[in-house]
């Protein structure tokens, strides 16, 4: 019988106001065979962000002894707060049969990459600069100062492109949206997740004669 290992991480990556939340709580609505992982930060909420749905909220002291009890996968400080992954849960439901994707920045991707799980990289990507700056804009929740520090930070996001699997254009979100959940089946089939295809395929030929 032909055999597989499914589970993998699914990382999207974008420069901050690029849009990976909206495709990865799109691609929640439409998988049932993946599920959410919940980041630890110590940034306080913003508008309708509620804890332990949108992020684990805790304080500097908490994020910290986490990191001395080596609770994360990976975990980076991102302007001025920090972020991190909880390598309990994410095994968890790999174990389970289950993907679980991630929105994080290419600092933390970077960790993952020298990790032992699997996973594919999505980097996601407005069509242009200024359509970035204006989505940031439009988004409301960033000063001035704010958005140009963000769109600073994105030109050295770039520089990290050759490092992921698969690039998204976030132009239209239905097909950007498209685009993931295309990557995800085609990672499925990737001859590397099967274990032994071959013996497999063969075997199962024997116990029908």
């Amino acid at each position: 019988m032909i055999q597989k290992s499914p589970s993998f991480l699914i990382i999207l990556s974008a420069p901050s106001g690029g849009g990976k939340s909206t495709i990865l709580n799109e691609i929640l609505k439409i998988s049932d065979n993946v599920d959410y992982s919940v980041s630890f930060t110590t940034r306080k909420p913003r508008g309708v962000e509620q804890n332990g749905i949108h992020y684990h909220f805790v304080d500097e002291t908490e994020f910290k002894k986490r990191i001395d009890d080596g609770d994360f996968l990976e975990y980076a400080n991102v302007f001025g707060n920090w972020y991190g992954t909880s390598i309990s849960y994410i095994k968890a439901r790999l174990a389970a049969g289950k993907h679980v994707i991630m929105d994080i920045d290419v600092q933390g991707a970077s960790l993952i990459s020298a990790t032992d799980v699997p996973y594919v990289k999505v980097f996601i990507i407005p069509p242009s600069m200024d359509v970035l700056r204006e989505r940031l804009v439009l988004r409301a929740t960033d000063s001035a100062e704010e958005i140009a520090k963000r769109l600073n930070t994105a030109k050295d996001e770039l520089a990290f492109i050759p490092h992921y699997d698969y690039l998204v254009v976030n132009d239209d979100l239905q097909q950007a949206v498209s685009d993931v959940q295309a990557i995800i089946r085609a990672e499925e089939n990737r001859v590397n997740r099967y274990i032994e295809p071959v013996e497999g395929f063969l075997t199962q030929e024997k116990h029908n004669d």
